[in-house]
């Protein structure tokens, strides 16, 4: 049977599964670190592939390959194909008032028109982590670099440009392939209408690029020089959803470096307020999703607070009562994008001498980060997006604390898949589809999962929505 790969090129590492291209059965695997960092250049990404790929015993028997990539992330070129600087990444926040810049240039001054322009123009909301905002910045404060950029690129699609050769020469930068689930990422590409606006482009870089071909879900971007055939690829979220095999009322709550809470829906979505963005999938239909900055890395905080281990950490929450006793932790570690609070910082609210204790402190860290996660599901629902069904995933999601009390929080039972690489899968599972063409993904078979049920404890979420409220006057 054929072999098909998939690439997941994060934030923190990069993944790559082999499967096999009928059963979706795992076969072999590898992994590489990425450098930390929000500014990266692209050739460290390039040599993590490489070291993941030997790792999983390389590409001589694979027949097909597609890459999930980090959205957002800004890969300048020249018109060699050169990079003119290191990629500004999504969880980069300094092109913030740039956003709002451009938010109100849409609207003419006015910061609401503007939301209202941006949302029926691309689906979304323009943030600092969009590719549009960056590309702003760049104008701003490095305009001889920004003169340079003759095409703009994200992660997956250079990666994938790479595996193709890197064609140089003229017309080289016309190579370029993307998919419309990365595309709609960028904050210059209407989902909706299946097209780019090369005129919100321009407003953000002060003119016009080369930007990468579109191709569609099951069709092929090319071939690597020994052959092995190229999908489409898709952005990382995109590529969780059809690694898990989500379908419209699916919901994914993924715990990583970022909290992202999306689902697959038939039909667009356009939120002035840009708490919702109208992204796309990875197959066809449509991706509306709501992140935030802080998710795991609020349980890293608070185990260094406290001095645990995630283990130690959710036995501690567990042993506390539900509500922490009035302990809150609003978690803008890392400022916010769900809200829009790049600057804002984290609260902690409600102690009295019995809950200053470790138990309470942990309780406290994982409610607050499920509600900010609860916020973004309730987002979802204000578009019209169906929600029935809770995926909880990422390296959060291993937490038994966290499967425990996620139910009793977001109100609904949360399955757990086993742990797994579900970027890479789902792009492994779209080079598969590449390979075989068709209307629709194949079908592998399901994992088991286990399912987390509690009685719903909304005293919770309204003790936090109060002391939200008491962050609002924070600078954003």
């Amino acid at each position: 049977m054929p072999l098909v790969a998939g690439v997941d090129s994060s934030t923190q590492s990069c993944k790559v599964v082999i499967r096999d291209a009928v059963s979706g059965a795992l076969v072999r695997s590898g992994r590489a670190p990425n450098p930390d960092g929000t500014e990266v250049h692209p050739d460290h990404w390039w040599s993590a592939l490489q070291v993941a790929l030997a790792e999983a015993g390389g590409l001589a028997d694979v027949a097909a390959l597609a890459v999930g990539g980090q959205q957002h992330g800004m890969v300048v070129l020249d018109a060699d194909g050169a990079v003119v600087r290191p990629a500004l990444l999504w969880n980069d926040t300094r092109s913030a008032q740039a956003a709002e810049d451009l938010i109100r240039e849409l609207g003419d001054g006015d910061a609401a028109a503007g939301r209202q322009a941006w949302a029926r123009a691309i689906g979304s909301v323009p943030v600092a982590s969009f590719t549009v905002t960056k590309l702003r910045w760049l104008a701003q404060h490095e305009p001889a670099n920004a003169a340079r950029v003759a095409a703009v690129a994200l992660p997956h699609d250079w990666l994938t440009w790479r595996l193709a050769g890197q064609p140089s020469g003229p017309g080289s930068l016309d190579a370029l392939t993307t998919d419309r689930s990365d595309a709609s990422g960028t904050g210059y590409y209407s989902a909706a209408a299946g097209a780019y606006r090369h005129d919100l482009l321009e407003l953000a870089l002060g003119h016009d690029a080369v930007l990468p071909r579109v191709v569609e879900a099951n069709a092929r971007a090319g071939r690597t020089p020994s052959g092995v055939v190229l999908g489409a690829g898709a952005g990382d979220n995109a590529a969780a959803a059809l690694g898990l095999g989500m379908t419209s009322g699916d919901v994914a709550i993924s715990i990583g470096t970022s909290g992202v809470v999306s689902a697959v829906s038939p039909v667009p979505t356009a939120d002035p307020s840009g708490l919702v963005t109208g992204f796309a999938d990875a197959t066809g239909r449509y991706l509306p999703l709501a992140c935030t900055l802080n998710a795991s890395r609020v349980l890293d905080a608070a185990a260094r607070m406290t001095g645990t281990d995630y283990a130690e950490l959710g036995r501690l929450a567990l042993s506390a009562p539900a509500g922490a006793g009035g302990l809150v932790l609003v978690p803008y570690l890392e400022g916010e994008r769900t809200p829009n609070k790049p600057d804002a910082t984290g609260a902690l609210h409600g102690m009295r001498l019995a809950n200053t204790t470790q138990a309470h402190l942990a309780r406290a860290a994982i409610e607050g980060m499920l509600c900010l996660l609860a916020d973004g599901l309730d987002a979802l629902r204000e578009q019209g997006v169906p929600v029935e069904r809770i995926w909880l995933i990422g390296g959060g999601a291993q937490s038994e604390a966290v499967r425990r009390i996620a139910p009793a929080v977001l109100g609904l039972d949360v399955h757990v898949p086993p742990p797994g690489e579900y970027v890479a899968d789902g792009a492994a599972r779209q080079a598969a589809w590449a390979l075989a063409g068709g209307a629709e993904p194949p079908r592998w078979d399901a994992a088991t999962v286990q399912v987390y049920s509690a009685a719903a404890t909304p005293v919770v979420r309204e003790q936090y929505a109060a002391v939200r409220e008491l962050t609002a006057r924070q600078p954003h």
